[in-house]
């Protein structure tokens, strides 16, 4: 198994939270496009769009520059009017609800469910007051959300709906991949992310519209990309037809992309590996919550959180420090969006209407979790957590 080299003030038993590995297959198609001489959006992307598509399951895709740039993309190709209700959940990376605000739109907040910590129905329909126009739907850690019944109880067709699939690539729910509902579904590539590239982002959408539209959003709503400029009697001119942003993928990430996809189905059987590993080992502490599975669908396992409760004895914030002494490298996904400074003085003080998101925010602790993670690795972050333990906190 290939390791990373150690960063200053680690040991050979460190455990990190995560691993950008780059598969020698992808170094080699990188130096191929660097050797080349074309490095922003051409040939490459266009291949990488088609395999990714392929993958998923889904009619094609749009590569970007990444998922926070997808969702807003996502937003604005639906039209919808100027400061018209998007809901979306709290718990959530801040770059999903900047999206919204950046489209032009209102966020609405949503609570969580206490297990899932997706979004439920019951939460959605009590925000229908608000009358949505659109909902972020989030596949938080990978867990697959229900997204047509969210569709359902928000009143909203699946076409209004945009998926955060940035934690949920690989990810199924009732035999249908998270990529292929008629919503517009946006993934992430980040350095961290199940197919790691570095940066990046795609769209999936089964409209053939709204993909044409979003390929040209992508680069300054320009009607010809550089690429199709410098085609053989395609000509200098282009148009600007539609709102754009610099949102373009690049050929260098292309390559890099489609030597990892080549990989990706082993690197999602091995995050479900320690995943069932994690759970043999955590499955009857006292004080620990361990992160649930779908009975109807397929974990993609972007992330491991746990949540730490009383019983358990040492807070989530002394556990952090005390597994970072130890070796171990942990983080939160997330901090809710309505605990910091600019969406309160955007949207006021929504902590009332939120108990389970403020509940559940400070127990949460992700363990360390990424295909390369050695089984000895996890055991070694079980027996440091479980050392831990102490007598109940009252």
């Amino acid at each position: 198994m290939t390791t990373a080299p150690l960063l200053p003030g680690q040991t050979t038993d460190h455990v990190s939270f995560a691993q950008c590995h780059i598969s020698p297959e992808a170094r080699e198609l990188a130096l191929e496009v660097m050797a080349g001489g074309w490095l922003t959006a051409g040939q490459r992307t266009l291949q990488f769009e088609e395999e990714l598509a392929r993958w998923v399951g889904a009619r094609t895709s749009v590569a970007v520059s990444s998922c926070t740039a997808a969702i807003e993309m996502a937003l604005r190709a639906l039209d919808l009017r100027p400061g018209s209700a998007v809901l979306t959940p709290t718990l959530t990376f801040c770059g999903a609800v900047n999206a919204i605000v950046h489209a032009g739109l209102r966020p609405v907040l949503l609570d969580v469910d206490e297990q899932t910590l997706t979004v439920n129905a019951s939460e959605v329909e009590s925000k229908r007051r608000e009358r949505p126009a659109a909902m972020v739907v989030q596949h938080m850690a990978g867990y697959p959300a229900a997204t047509q019944e969210l569709a359902e109880a928000a009143g909203l067709t699946l076409d209004r709906v945009v998926e955060d699939a940035a934690h949920g690539l690989g990810a199924s729910r009732d035999g249908r991949a998270v990529g292929t509902l008629p919503s517009t579904t946006c993934f992430s590539f980040y350095a961290t992310k199940n197919l790691p590239i570095g940066e990046g982002g795609a769209l999936t959408t089964p409209d053939p519209e709204r993909t044409d539209r979003l390929r040209v959003m992508r680069q300054h709503g320009m009607s010809k990309d550089a690429w199709r400029r410098y085609e053989p009697g395609a000509g200098w001119r282009y148009e600007v037809t539609v709102d754009g942003l610099k949102a373009n993928f690049t050929d260098l990430q292309a390559a890099i992309g489609l030597g990892q996809l080549a990989h990706l189905h082993t690197w999602q059987a091995r995050r479900a590996e320690l995943a069932d590993r994690y759970d043999a080992q955590l499955g009857d502490v006292p004080g620990l919550v361990l992160p649930p599975r779908p009975s109807d669908g397929r974990h993609a396992w972007h992330l491991y959180p746990i949540r730490v409760q009383p019983a358990f004895g040492p807070c989530r914030d002394e556990l952090i420090a005390a597994l970072a002494e130890r070796g171990v490298d942990t983080s939160v996904h997330f901090i809710p969006v309505h605990r910091f400074p600019y969406f309160r003085q955007l949207l006021g003080d929504l902590t009332p209407s939120l108990p389970v998101a403020e509940r559940v925010a400070d127990q949460l602790l992700s363990l360390p979790l990424h295909p390369h993670l050695s089984d000895d690795a996890v055991d070694r972050v079980c027996a440091q957590l479980l050392s831990l333990r102490t007598h109940p906190r009252r």
